[in-house]
């Protein structure tokens, strides 16, 4: 026998019981069909007769190949993949999605804030001392001496020119688009773009007003015989019209009060008072207070609220000291002032 079957057999003779090491031994080769990771046992010579030049043989190798542990859940070729849900045949409506729309009804009343009676009263006493910005040049008053048809249509586009917008910019816009006759739908379908954003500058995204001014003309001419729509949805589905617009010209250009019409002063002014607490938006504020005032009260307290907060609860610096309310108001004195800003040059004094 030559000497690879003197090292080799013995070898296999102990390997072929091991339950976990696989060989296979055919002749005078070693064969393995395990992919793993193989480790080297060498060899040495024996005698020398066997090996007549031990210097020139070189040293034979035998690998040992350790088999792979299996995972006993072996993962499913095909990955399955969850159900689909399918929405409710009332979101696949025309217009806008029904999850966006604010239209839901508050279905629990909750507990008036201490007081609120009084410090309406008060802030209605106040109101009657001075006048405000929104008691002339409010969107409400937009295209007054105009026809009601077309005096609703100026105040939808008076609602969509205010956002963002202080109410003398929004009603020198109004005055001359109606200097020029454009405050009704035929006259804005019929006029282009640039023209419109010339005569509504300076108001903020007059460029983006002016393009949804020509799709709601379009849109008032196909659909409704050149009004505006008489219903909230209908409202909402205009370019550019959100829900504080959409409240105030329901409001007032057809009378009927279906929500608080809640802009950034009865936002701020809400929250100051505590007649809300810690709402982060608009839409928010109009949902809590709807929970609980009164719904004759719906209407006229957006200009109440409004005029307050453009003379004596303004956003910066209000007049706290001036104010009737400061006893019941939470937040009264303790509005921080912003930091004032110094002259390029000049330090601070030490």
């Amino acid at each position: 026998m030559c000497l690879l079957h003197q090292q080799v057999v013995p070898m296999f003779i102990k390997l072929q019981n091991h339950p976990i090491l696989l060989v296979s031994f055919s002749q005078t080769n070693l064969t393995y069909k395990m992919h793993t990771k193989p480790t080297s046992i060498k060899s040495e010579p024996t005698s020398s007769h066997h090996n007549p030049k031990p210097e020139s043989t070189s040293i034979s190798e035998t690998r040992v190949y350790v088999r792979k542990k299996r995972s006993r859940n072996p993962e499913p070729l095909t990955k399955t993949e969850k159900p689909v849900i399918l929405p409710d045949i009332e979101e696949f409506a025309y217009g806008s999605p029904r999850v966006n729309l604010p239209l839901k009804k508050p279905t629990s009343k909750v507990n008036p804030p201490a007081n609120w009676e009084k410090v309406l009263e008060q802030i209605r006493e106040m109101r009657s001392l001075q006048d405000a910005p929104v008691d002339s040049m409010g969107c409400e008053k937009a295209g007054i001496s105009l026809p009601p048809k077309e005096q609703r249509f100026a105040v939808l586009i008076s609602s969509l020119l205010s956002s963002q917008t202080k109410d003398h910019i929004t009603h020198g816009a109004i005055k001359r688009l109606q200097d020029q006759n454009l405050l009704k739908p035929e006259a804005i379908d019929t006029t282009n773009e640039t023209t419109l954003k010339e005569l509504i500058y300076p108001v903020g995204f007059y460029t983006r007003k002016a393009a949804n001014m020509v799709k709601i003309a379009k849109i008032c001419l196909a659909k409704y015989n050149g009004d505006i729509p008489d219903t909230l949805e209908g409202l909402l589905e205009l370019p550019g019209i959100g829900p504080k617009m959409g409240h105030l010209v329901m409001n007032v250009g057809w009378g009927n009060v279906q929500g608080i019409c809640v802009d950034t002063h009865v936002h701020r002014i809400c929250n100051r008072i505590g007649w809300v607490v810690g709402t982060r938006t608009p839409e928010e504020t109009r949902e809590r207070l709807q929970m609980w005032l009164p719904k004759e009260e719906w209407a006229p307290v957006n200009p109440l609220l409004v005029g307050f907060g453009q003379t004596v609860c303004t956003p910066l610096r209000p007049s706290c000291s001036l104010c009737s309310v400061n006893q019941l108001c939470p937040s009264a004195f303790r509005v921080a002032s912003p930091p004032k800003k110094m002259l390029p040059g000049k330090t601070k004094r030490k």
